[in-house]
């Protein structure tokens, strides 16, 4: 009898424990949810989820707090959601480096982009920018790896993440152009450098180029990617300029930690997909030269792995160490 009465109590206890985690899924959220931000303020990480989540809380009433903590180009975030609880109170606003390159080249990282988190919505993506001086005779990327192979002296790049410096790798191998990285500390300093003609090309977000092309400082070859930028129509995509495998697009998106159950998951999802999908929110989101909204769930965690294994084939194949 004492044996079948512990088994009861035993059975009595987790049924109202299921009771309990069924009826606090229903209620969610009934506190504030945290999004973590591995950047800075005013960073485009930030103000992506400033975006975004004002557009949330409007929508549903929800109390939602956006929670800076920058540093290791956003791997410091990542690791700390990573190990706070599944419960769907911390959302990690987690951009391309952080997660898909940071598992790809870093073999200690404590997390890993798909197996540590679930994938939500993909906030934005974004092609990046080859440029070169605009005084140069360098006219198109094919008078690019032309010129380089034919002065290996003088060629170079700028970089100033793992993200660019992949990228740029990426290019002399589909190329076979050669060239030497010279690292900065962020993609401004990257197209300034090729401004001042200490680089002679670089691979970059869009913001910090982009002004410089169209004030006829610096000179576009290419967008990566097989489309032309909206931004710079008259820019050829790197498909378009002879190397379709030159297609690096980064991204920013919204992951909780793995384990948070599949109603919060669902509900999350869904509305920031409907905060997303809000005109204001789509034209905030363009007005910094990135392309709104993107896959979600399991097609997001289907470019997330395709990425990874991009980056580490890259990396093998061109050496490269990264610390």
């Amino acid at each position: 009898m004492t044996a079948i009465r512990c088994l009861l109590a035993g059975l009595a206890a987790a049924i109202v424990l299921a009771a309990g985690a069924a009826q606090a899924q229903s209620d969610f959220p009934s506190r504030p949810i945290r999004f973590i931000v591995g950047f800075g303020a005013n960073g485009g990480n930030d103000l992506f989820a400033r975006l975004v989540t004002q557009k949330l809380q409007a929508n549903t009433g929800w109390t939602v707090v956006v929670e800076n903590k920058p540093g290791a180009g956003g791997r410091i975030a990542s690791a700390y959601a990573a190990k706070e609880p599944p419960d769907g109170y911390t959302v990690l606003v987690g951009a391309t480096g952080q997660m898909a390159v940071a598992t790809a080249i870093f073999p200690d990282l404590s997390y890993h982009a798909i197996k540590s988190f679930i994938p939500l919505n993909m906030i934005a993506s974004f092609p990046l920018v080859l440029v070169v001086k605009a005084d140069t005779p360098v006219k198109t990327v094919k008078d690019l790896v032309a010129y380089g192979k034919a002065h290996p002296d003088k060629s170079n790049y700028a970089t100033s993440s793992p993200a660019f410096t992949i990228a740029s790798e990426l290019f002399k191998l589909k190329s076979g152009m050669p060239a030497v990285a010279i690292p900065y500390k962020s993609s401004n300093e990257s197209n300034l450098s090729v401004l001042g003609g200490q680089a002679l090309f670089t691979i970059s977000d869009g913001p910090p180029a982009i002004p410089l092309v169209t004030g006829g400082k610096t000179r576009a070859l290419a967008v990566t990617g097989a489309e032309r930028s909206p931004l710079l129509p008259d820019v050829p995509s790197m498909t378009e300029a002879g190397f379709p495998e030159v297609n690096t697009h980064l991204w920013s998106g919204f992951f909780v930690p793995a384990g948070t159950p599949e109603p919060i998951v669902t509900k999350l999802r869904a509305e920031l997909g409907r905060a997303l999908a809000d005109a204001s929110v789509q034209e905030g989101l363009k007005k910094m030269a990135v392309t709104p909204g993107g896959p979600t769930g399991d097609a997001f965690k289907a470019v997330i792995e395709a990425d990874i294994k991009t980056y580490q084939d890259v990396v093998q194949a061109a050496h490269l160490s990264f610390k």
